[in-house]
């Protein structure tokens, strides 16, 4: 993965030299890890004039985690307790290796850090990197799409056998809990985000945090799930009927969802505009007349981050290019009665290759549990 890692930084490079800054200093973790291979706790990356370094406060550096830093790249950590801000440091290093130009991730600092970089080298030009990085990670590699590929299985295995167990009486706390439990014994690093399950009322609704509420009979429930596996993150959601056969209301909410999420995951072909995808499955729900309170975007890309570039809302700008993970994830929330969301983890491929590839597998057949 060495040459991997270098080619990112390379990259990265010729990019702030075609906008004019001799050295880069990158604090955002995420995109530390994705050019450094790891990210100890506070550590930064310095792409510096003559020197890559990864600067680390003394304590972090020393800690055993299993990332290891890229081996080719000089790791710095910082003398004394606590170790200072590495950022402030590596600016001082950049200003050291003979830089006049600094480009830094704006969005990432606050203020009174942007202010300290200019204070330790005040000869130093300070640009902004934007989301430069954020760029280079949208389009994934074979290696970052078999990480996904692996968290997605753990995902369904979880969910697997939660939908095997005894559901009626547990809360929607419990039940969560026990999920990540499950992510974790089957090789997770840990959830890729706080799980969501949702009963009755509750269902469908995004985002939902668990409560104590008991799972009834005749109840939907929608679970939404991710695994983290070696730092990439997946996503999965279903939606099933406690204890019964489903009533008419929730096959037709159900079918129409799925109809909805199904468009959406057809859309996804290399040069479809993102603001297309989401008009795929939006439409669907629109056209039954469930306009209002539908979530914001149909979907989104994951990867070190479960929230990332594209995104596939009505604003979206971009298409989508080949070997981009994303999710589709359609929803209807009834307050009141509850709802559905349908939710998968596919990635972008071309027709010749077989289109789209689903990593989540777990049927989307509406069980009753």
């Amino acid at each position: 993965m060495s040459e991997v890692y270098a080619a990112r930084r390379t990259r990265l490079r010729e990019y702030c030299n075609a906008g004019g800054s001799a050295a880069a200093l990158v604090s955002r973790p995420a995109n530390v890890r994705y050019l450094a291979g790891a990210a100890p706790h506070g550590a930064v990356l310095l792409l510096g004039k003559t020197d890559d370094l990864l600067v680390c406060a003394g304590p972090t550096a020393d800690r055993p985690t299993q990332e290891r830093p890229d081996e080719a790249l000089r790791v710095q950590a910082l003398p004394g307790v606590g170790g200072g801000d590495p950022a402030v440091a590596a600016a001082g290093l950049a200003a050291g290796q003979g830089a006049d130009s600094l480009a830094v991730e704006e969005h990432h600092l606050t203020v009174a850090r942007h202010r300290a970089l200019g204070s330790v080298a005040p000869g130093l030009r300070l640009a902004n990197l934007g989301g430069a990085v954020e760029q280079l990670r949208v389009v994934k590699d074979e290696e970052e799409i078999s990480c996904l590929r692996i968290g997605a299985e753990i995902a369904d295995q979880a969910l697997g056998e939660l939908l095997e167990s005894i559901l009626v009486g547990r809360t929607e706390r419990h039940l969560a809990l026990e999920l990540e439990r499950r992510l974790v014994d089957h090789g997770a690093d840990g959830p890729a985000f706080p799980t969501s399950v949702a009963t009755g009322p509750n269902a469908g609704r995004p985002g939902h945090r668990p409560t104590d509420r008991r799972v009834e009979e005749g109840d939907f429930l929608s679970v939404c799930l991710g695994a983290t596996y070696r730092g990439y993150r997946c996503e999965i959601g279903r939606t099933f009927v406690i204890g019964t056969a489903p009533a008419d209301w929730q096959i037709e909410l159900y079918d129409l969802v799925f109809a909805a999420q199904r468009a959406g995951r057809e859309s996804l072909v290399p040069g479809a505009a993102c603001r297309d995808v989401d008009r795929a499955a939006r439409q669907v729900l629109d056209s039954a007349g469930y306009t209002e309170g539908l979530t914001a975007l149909t979907g989104h890309g994951v990867g070190l981050e479960i929230d990332e570039d594209p995104q596939l809302s009505p604003a979206a700008m971009g298409k989508l290019d080949a070997c981009v993970p994303v999710t589709v994830e359609p929803g209807v929330h009834l307050p009141g009665r509850g709802g559905v969301r349908i939710d998968d983890t596919l990635v972008v491929r071309p027709e010749a290759d077989g289109g789209p590839e689903l990593l989540t597998i777990t049927t989307k057949e509406l069980l009753a549990l």
